[in-house]
């Protein structure tokens, strides 16, 4: 936990495509495509395809309207065509396709909700009644020195969410009074935003909390930075121009709303580790890993992908098991979903 560091498109309209009145006849369906983040053309090429896949990219290109290309691209990125790593397009059914697109979007609502929730509470407490929850602490330099105080006197657990940066001149990253709660046994769960981690020496000071026992996850954007300890306190961290205020927060509906914040955080962010290697997980997706994901999001089960692959449902399993834990998620379908969020499928 540091005092420092350093938009999901719209869901897609159903209702606006309008399924053919012959399943068979491919040429009765509209080019209507919504609210789709599809190029115009998406359709006709989508209904090419369906005629000559698999089938060279460069061959299909080569027999269509130049600007099918945009259009193809946008149907590779949401999942409804499958390039493998010899250029050939396979066409998916593009029901799996739309249901990660709807899972997103509920994602996206839940934390919305979330937000919401939680900046209610923060009006309410700040304008209305029963403030006596909530102490302001005005300035950056008596904010540092009550983040220190609390991990300093935290029993069980610190959690946060990290963005920013509002308390820049700071001592080194991490500070010793998170060495001393993690040496005495204290557990310390983070989500990081995205941004941070483009700065190396955020990035190094991570690694170095995660090696010493932090459990770290990223997130592309964070709504606010807070932290909370135990189950007593939480203290959101307001940026003011140059300076920063916070707002400590003690036991009340608020502070669990708060808590559930973090959580959903916690569960929609990729793990960081203290390597290099995985701690970078752009090194994905491989050619390998978009083979697999794709089979996955067809429907296929672990013997029909590991024949597809060659390989035994062991290798399946525990490749499968390994992208979960990479990407934070807890089942197959919540794999799906962060894979097509990322770009991946």
């Amino acid at each position: 936990m540091r005092t420092e560091p350093a938009g999901m498109p719209s869901a897609p309209d159903v209702g606006s495509l309008p399924l053919p009145s012959n399943a068979t006849d491919v040429g009765s369906l509209s080019p209507d495509v919504g609210s789709l983040p599809l190029p115009s053309g998406a359709v006709g090429v989508y209904q090419d395809l369906l005629r000559v896949a698999p089938v060279a990219q460069r061959e299909f290109l080569s027999t269509v309207a130049p600007q099918a290309g945009p259009a193809l691209a946008g149907l590779v990125s949401i999942g409804a065509v499958h390039r493998d790593a010899a250029g050939v397009l396979h066409v998916r059914p593009p029901r799996s396709a739309l249901e990660s697109w709807a899972a997103q979007r509920e994602m996206e609502a839940a934390r919305a909700r979330a937000a919401a929730e939680t900046l209610s509470g923060l009006y309410t407490a700040v304008h209305g009644t029963g403030a006596a929850f909530v102490e302001v602490i005005e300035g950056k330099h008596a904010v540092r020195e009550l983040f220190r105080q609390l991990q300093a006197g935290a029993r069980t657990e610190v959690r946060g969410l990290e963005r920013g940066p509002y308390l820049r001149d700071t001592a080194r990253v991490p500070e010793e009074v998170q060495y001393d709660a993690l040496r005495r046994g204290l557990r310390y769960r983070c989500v990081y935003e995205g941004e941070l981690l483009h700065d190396e020496a955020m990035l190094a000071a991570v690694r170095d909390a995660v090696a010493a026992g932090e459990q770290a996850r990223v997130f592309p954007e964070l709504p606010l930075k807070m932290m909370l300890t135990d189950a007593d306190s939480g203290l959101v961290v307001l940026p003011r121009g140059d300076d920063a205020d916070a707002m400590l927060v003690h036991r009340s509906r608020l502070l669990d709303g708060l808590s559930e914040l973090f959580e959903v955080f916690w569960r929609l962010g990729a793990p960081i580790h203290a390597t290099t290697d995985a701690a970078q997980p752009d090194a994905e997706p491989t050619a390998a890993t978009q083979r697999l994901l794709a089979l996955l999001t067809a429907g296929l089960t672990d013997e029909a992908i590991a024949r597809d692959l060659g390989v035994s449902n062991r290798t399946v399993h525990r490749r499968v098991s390994r992208l979960q834990e990479l990407l934070g998620a807890r089942s197959r379908f919540q794999l799906g979903v962060q894979a097509s969020r990322r770009g991946w499928l």
